[in-house]
């Protein structure tokens, strides 16, 4: 298995930037593509849980869109082979004092010519700290 084939990050890459687009601009359409919709998706939130597809999708139809002043620091794209990813990132608002974290685990589920070549996020989890 080969670590960080060039095609296969910029391929996670594209998909990862398209995430954050659509979770700051509230495109929920655009999220829920992203986000395998399977009983087996977790996302852990900052103060709630979700287990499966279905939860994911209800829970952001009735969450608050994202701060428009979200800024991204330190993301790291690891892949592993052509079909599975990890994204990791640290985020910042206007918002709160606090540093943000999420990780996300990223699976191609999907068909090659499916947009983002069938990348899905498979698992997640975002949390918030004191600044170091």
């Amino acid at each position: 298995m080969e670590v960080n084939q060039s095609e296969i990050v910029a391929e996670v890459s594209a998909a990862f930037v398209e995430y954050e687009r659509a979770l700051v601009e509230h495109d929920l359409e655009a999220m829920n593509a992203l986000f395998w919709h399977a009983p087996q998706t977790v996302r852990y939130g900052i103060a709630e849980v979700q287990h499966g597809g279905e939860a994911i999708r209800a829970w952001r139809a009735s969450c608050e869109p994202v701060p428009r002043s979200r800024r991204l620091h330190r993301t790291v794209v690891t892949t592993f082979g052509a079909d599975y990813a990890t994204v990791s990132t640290e985020f910042t608002s206007d918002a709160t004092t606090l540093l943000g974290r999420q990780m996300q685990t990223w699976a191609r589920i999907g068909p090659a010519s499916e947009a983002h070549h069938g990348w899905k996020i498979v698992a997640a989890h975002v949390s918030l700290i004191q600044t170091p």
